[in-house]
């Protein structure tokens, strides 16, 4: 008598396994696909490409013991679209914070070192410690043109357009030239609609009736 049934049921298990394999393939095969379309757009993308620069950039300054502006790098590279190179950024940043607290806080004494201090701060964003800084350094030389320059440029970076118009003035008295530099300074970006910026950088244009 012939047997029936597990004939049939070995189908249906190979069958069965046979699609499952397709499923585990097809899986592997989508997840290779969309390895390469993720590569190919952060190929083409801008943004990674930027990215990738600050992380390059980020690291130099790592190995030359710069911290300050190796975290300040590192922190744009985390908002970046590059998943990995955010992963690796919050690893450096985490060692970078970790380097600059055992770094001893260096003493600052002269107008100097007061003005190197508050434009460092002024990089990072700390914008109370930098004026902090520069008010220091201003008491200290009161006639340092590049002092007040320092200070105009902070009050437009924290929106303090009085104060920045006359300290900006103040340093152009004191140093001509400071108007040229000031033309071409995106640090004053905030007053370039203002019409006391444009007369007091452009005083030709006043004279010429333009």
């Amino acid at each position: 008598m012939a047997r029936t049934g597990k004939p049939v049921k070995r189908a249906k298990h190979e069958a069965a396994s046979a699609s499952k394999s397709r499923k585990i393939l097809k899986s592997k095969e989508d997840s290779k696909v969309a390895a390469h379309a993720e590569a190919v757009r952060q190929m083409v993308d801008p943004l990674f490409e930027q990215q990738l620069k600050q992380y390059e950039q980020a690291v130099q300054h790592f190995q030359q013991q710069k911290f300050v502006k190796a975290k300040e790098l590192l922190e744009k590279v985390q908002a970046g679209p590059g998943k990995e190179l955010a992963d690796r950024a919050r690893v450096h940043l985490r060692i970078v914070e970790q380097r600059m607290a055992k770094q001893p806080v260096p003493t600052v004494r002269t107008p100097e070192e007061h003005y190197q201090a508050g434009v460092g701060m002024m990089n990072v964003g700390r914008w109370d410690e930098a004026r902090e800084h520069l008010l220091r350094a201003r008491k200290l030389a009161p006639k340092a043109d590049y002092v007040f320059y320092a200070m105009a440029a902070l009050d437009c970076l924290t929106g303090e357009a009085e104060s920045a118009m006359e300290n900006l003035k103040i340093a152009i008295q004191l140093r001509p030239e400071n108007r040229y530099h000031a033309r071409n300074d995106e640090d004053f970006a905030f007053l370039q609609e203002d019409p006391r910026f444009t007369e007091l950088l452009y005083p030709e244009r006043e004279a010429s009736g333009l």
